[in-house]
């Protein structure tokens, strides 16, 4: 009989079962007598006993102590060469993450094992163990007491894949066959997810690229590079970051969700706790070497302490737990990508800080982040439209074939109110039968029905998006293959690389980075090329794959939109002039190339030359060129002064308030520019409200 830990009841007693979960527990093997052998020196005899307590599988348990004399009171001696004995290891499974019930604590079961059993699984494993379901005697009442604890006697276990696979038909392989060929699958599928929530493009593309991977490869010298990909989101309250984690985890084989306040380091690791029946150390498994193989999703991530925070260093990018604690040293695989959500140091974004100094964690930390999002809460009156208009759509959709106005049928509304099963026989047989066969074929649908749904203009081909089952069957075929990296691949992803450091190290730059550019950027490049190869379902990782990207890194580093994004009508918005580096809220797509113009204050001199430093050093690539209505027109001296020179005079202005730390100073003829040239850029940023000129004096605003 196959049962979960939870469905175990006195019912089960005696009877042989079958029983699924993961290994949370696993006490030290210790030896166990089955037969002593003692002497007797005054009689010169040998007494053999043998042993059978209701831990083992023989019929009948023995009774008696441990002899120490014989029947006259003569005292016996243990002979220990000729005594046997046999393994014996006691360890708890747990139920499944994905099968455990919400809202409830998970339920686990003693699992006994002897002889050849013990040691067959470790802490993390999923198993399937066979035996019998015994009660057991309490400790120290016996047989006196009316409660009973129960165990599983193993004949059997069986060790299981680390992910639980879903069904499959021919159509569903031949349909994935079909669609993966499409030019726009990428999008489709970053669209598929978290279909409720508008906007986010990059970070849904930055999900995707999570739940597929990369290809870990283990080098000849046992050294492992991971491909596991890790993501966090950082930014103001109420812009959707932990609704991301919610749809991963109803879209993903295996995660396991936790807050930074409810979980410890050794909770998120492993522990040595003590048993409280022996009294011996053993090693309990933490939520990501549950997580093996999965994702874990870490919601409050900031409100982690630095020392829980550090503690999960090595699982984020060795993917094992070394643990060396009370005479125990084990290490146990913790193969898991890592999905954060958290707020900035002050609660919300500050726009006079830099993106570093409003993150608030460890470079150490953030480089084992593959991609890092500012998600910033802006007010954009055409973002917030679109919201609105998202949002009221799902609150207007009906089920298919439902009329208008329809009123819901009794026998429906019986079954939600009643407190037992009602018999499909006797109250809605019919309805049974048709919600069982609509099951069947919601199983099978592919795309989401778009019939209940009010389009309110927008074109249906770009709302349409994968059903959640059918996502789980692409991503999990997906997720098995193993694409190789080509050369023009690998060329781009090099000379992308060594972009990104000079740009870094650049002193005149106007970028302001969102996470450390290290070697460990190079290896996410590689990563999320191979995803994006996945998602395609190619075995080699092309042109294609490398420039996606690229793309996405140079946006999450820099906010770098290239040429190729649409760009809507230039606007400028009342916003967060430090969010260069992020990503909007509401309208990413429309506002990725806008500058935001930053709110007046009065400040002091260093507050507001980082303030500056900040608007104007944001954003990289076109979000420099100024909006041809504020900046483009003609100076005091006649002259329009081209794009680039106002780039390279406006870098120019930053680097004088920041090396004199003033608030305003008077500009002077220079050898990269000439009067007439100066008096034109000076115009344009003021129109820009950049700065303030009055006669010869520049003003920081």
């Amino acid at each position: 009989m196959h049962v979960s830990p939870r469905t175990l009841t006195s019912a089960l007693l005696g009877h042989m079962v079958c029983v699924e979960g993961i290994v949370t527990r696993a006490s030290i093997v210790r030896p166990k007598i089955t037969c002593s052998v003692h002497y007797c020196s005054v009689t010169k005899k040998t007494i053999e006993r043998r042993y059978a307590d209701m831990s083992s599988l023989d019929a009948f348990p023995s009774a008696g102590a441990y002899p120490t004399k014989d029947e006259n009171g003569n005292l016996l001696e243990t002979e220990y060469g000729l005594s046997t004995y046999h393994d014996h290891q006691k360890i708890t499974i747990q139920e499944m993450p994905e099968t455990a019930p919400a809202g409830q604590l998970p339920r686990s079961v003693d699992v006994l094992l002897d002889n050849d059993l013990v040691d067959s699984c470790k802490a993390g494993d999923r198993i399937q163990v066979v035996g019998q379901f015994r009660c057991l005697p309490g400790k120290k009442n016996g047989y006196t007491s009316a409660s009973f604890r129960t165990a599983l006697i193993a004949n059997n276990v069986q060790l299981f894949s680390q992910q639980s696979e879903p069904n499959f038909s021919d159509k569903d392989i031949g349909m994935m066959r079909l669609i993966s060929k499409r030019h726009d699958i990428v999008d489709l599928l970053a669209r598929s997810l978290a279909p409720s929530i508008y906007g986010h493009r990059y970070i849904k593309k930055a999900i995707l690229y999570l739940l597929l991977g990369g290809v870990e490869r283990i080098l000849p010298n046992g050294s492992r590079i991971r491909g596991d990909i890790n993501v966090l989101l950082l930014g103001d309250p109420s812009v959707a970051k932990s609704q991301f984690l919610r749809f991963v985890l109803h879209v993903a084989n295996l995660a396991i969700p936790t807050t930074g306040r409810g979980s410890s380091g050794v909770g998120l690791t492993a522990a040595i706790t003590t048993d409280h029946e022996t009294g011996e150390r053993q090693l309990e498994a933490g939520a990501m070497v549950l997580a093996d193989r999965g994702i874990v999703c870490i919601d409050e991530f900031d409100k982690m302490s630095d020392i829980d925070r550090t503690a999960i260093h090595e699982v984020m990018e060795q993917g094992r737990v070394t643990i060396a604690k009370a005479g125990i040293q084990a290490q146990l695989n913790a193969r898991c990508s890592v999905l954060g959500a958290a707020n900035p140091v002050y609660g919300r974004y500050d726009q006079y800080k830099t993106p570093m100094e409003n993150i608030g964690l460890q470079d150490s930390l953030l480089s084992r982040f593959d991609l890092l999002f500012l998600v910033l809460d802006k007010a954009d009156p055409e973002g917030d439209r679109g919201i609105a208009e998202h949002v009221l759509q799902a609150h207007q959709y009906r089920t298919p074939g439902e009329q208008e106005g329809e009123a819901m049928p009794l026998q429906d509304i019986t079954v939600h109110l009643a407190t037992c099963n009602m018999d499909p026989n006797m109250v809605g047989g019919a309805a049974g039968i048709d919600a069982e066969e609509h099951r069947k074929d919601s199983a099978d649908q592919v795309f989401e029905d778009q019939g209940g749904v009010i389009s309110s203009g927008r074109s249906l081909k770009n709302t349409e998006c994968f059903t959640i089952s059918f996502l789980k069957k692409y991503v999990h075929i997906a997720r098995q293959l193993r694409p190789q990296l080509s050369k023009e691949a690998a060329t781009i992803i090099s000379e992308k690389y060594c972009d990104l450091r000079m740009q870094q190290d650049a002193e005149n730059s106007t970028l302001r980075r969102t996470q450390p550019v290290t070697a460990r950027t190079l290896e996410t490049l590689i990563r999320l090329a191979t995803a994006n190869a996945k998602a395609r379902m190619s075995k080699t990782v092309t042109r294609i794959d490398a420039e996606a990207a690229v793309e996405l890194i140079s946006f999450v580093l820099f906010k770098e939109v290239l040429e190729k994004s649409r760009r809507k009508r230039p606007h400028t918005t009342e916003g967060d002039g430090g969010s260069g580096s992020g990503l909007d809220t509401g309208s990413n797509e429309e506002t990725e190339n806008t500058i935001h113009r930053p709110r007046k204050r009065a400040a002091t001199a260093e507050v507001e030359s980082r303030a500056f430093e900040s608007t104007s050093g944001g954003s990289g690539g076109d979000a420099c060129a100024f909006d041809e209505a504020r900046c483009g027109k003609l100076g005091l001296s006649g002259i329009k002064l081209p794009e680039s020179r106002l780039r390279m005079l406006s870098t120019l202005v930053s680097r004088a308030f920041q090396e004199r730390r003033v608030i305003a100073f008077v500009m002077v003829q220079t050898s990269e520019f000439t009067r007439s040239e100066i008096v034109a850029g000076l115009d344009a940023l003021h129109n820009s409200n950049r700065i303030m000129v009055t006669n010869d004096d520049v003003w920081l605003i």
